[in-house]
């Protein structure tokens, strides 16, 4: 008999499929990159809070297990991209050239996106054809699952019209549902969160989180704003800046792009203080900061007896970098969320978003320990499960 054959013989591990909107972006590359450089033990898994000990045995699939595929416009090969990244300093010099036949493998696995200039589909044939690409994906790589990612650049707000045009970010969204799988939109964009997506997503049962990834800005204010809550200082204003560049820059230079950006900033600041204080947030595309963003606030806040006090701080990071372990780790929750029976949307990983969908709390602090609270709840009642990563 075979070893294929034999009784004894360990089955095939299940993977799971990740399809990305916005395929062959900088966010994207930094995803794909990162998870096979990661699997191959070249980086350790920095900032991936589901590779710290709190997660150990919830039955996340494991990195190696991902298979990645997606959608996007653009053409430029996945491995061309990694190297413009790499020649930024958003990659480190050589994991490019390392795990170069994983981004081929994925960059053969990533379909014309739409609409494009031109494009005659009607909207019910683009979400047809979206969908028919994701099940194809699932089916040909023998898939357990594949959970849809928009790591898109963002839209601008639609025009709220009946008769208005579904935004390209809620075609993606409603071809995720129809293949039947969860959704996650990492985006500012609409997606789930119109009102014909919303509708179709609670009657589908499948799981969905979003929205707008928590990575620099916010992340602070998430922390900070429940800080002056508790220690009762009132926060008279709270300004603003980013600096940007890359495709987000870009994209954000249109003000309806910005004010969907912002929206979720503000909310983090209603929800932690209860008010929204004096002060905006200005976006700026600087095309020479290429991934890189500086992003600047500036609170004035009243101490004991009105003394004025001012607190000022400065954040300098790399989008793709910041957003790429979230992906990561937001792909393995839902993935194993789906496993567990858990529908709907997604409250617990709020931890990760700007404008959370669900009810939950909005400081980071709770967020965190609603997250960790997932992790328990996802564990299999089977210590050995055979999803269980090493």
């Amino acid at each position: 008999m075979s070893a294929s054959a034999s009784p004894s013989a360990p089955l095939p591990r299940p993977r799971t499929g990740v399809w990305l909107i916005g395929a062959r972006g900088s966010v994207a590359t930094t995803v794909i990159t990162g998870c096979a450089a990661i699997a191959a033990g070249l980086h350790p898994p920095t900032g991936m809070v589901t590779e710290t000990p709190a997660f150990t045995g919830s039955g996340l699939p494991a990195l190696s297990d991902l298979v990645f595929g997606g959608h996007d416009t653009l053409d430029c090969p996945l491995p061309k991209r990694a190297e413009t990244l790499t020649a930024g300093g958003v990659l480190p010099p050589g994991v490019a050239t390392a795990v170069a036949s994983e981004l081929a493998a994925a960059d053969r696995e990533i379909r014309p996106g739409g609409p494009t200039r031109g494009d005659t589909r009607t909207e019910a044939e683009l979400i047809g054809a979206f969908a028919a690409d994701i099940r194809d994906f699932t089916r040909r790589h023998a898939l357990r699952r594949t959970v849809v990612v928009n790591v898109a650049s963002t839209e601008p707000a639609s025009e709220g019209r009946a008769d208005a045009p579904l935004p390209a970010s809620t075609l993606y969204a409603l071809a995720a549902l129809r293949a039947g799988c969860p959704y996650v939109n990492f985006t500012p964009s609409e997606g789930l969160h119109h009102p014909v997506a919303a509708r179709e997503a609670e009657e589908s049962g499948l799981p969905h989180a979003g929205r707008d990834g928590k990575t620099g800005q916010t992340l602070l204010r998430a922390v900070l704003g429940p800080m002056f809550a508790q220690r009762a200082l009132t926060v008279r204003a709270w300004s603003g800046t980013n600096l940007l560049g890359g495709g987000d820059g870009a994209a954000l230079a249109d003000p309806a792009a910005a004010a969907a950006k912002n929206a979720g900033k503000e909310r983090v600041l209603a929800d932690t203080l209860g008010t929204v204080p004096e002060g905006e947030v200005h976006i700026d595309d600087v095309p020479a900061l290429g991934d890189w963003k500086t992003a600047w606030d500036h609170i004035a806040f009243d101490g004991f007896l009105g003394t004025r006090m001012v607190l000022q701080t400065i954040w300098q990071g790399c989008d793709s970098a910041l957003a790429a372990p979230l992906v990561l780790d937001l792909v393995r929750l839902t993935a194993r969320a789906q496993e567990a029976g858990l529908s709907g949307p997604l409250a617990p990983l709020g931890f990760y978003f700007k404008d959370p969908v669900g009810d939950g709390p909005a400081s980071l602090g709770e967020q965190y320990g609603a997250l960790l609270e997932l992790g328990e709840r996802l564990r299999p009642a089977d210590a050995g499960h055979a999803e269980e990563r090493p």
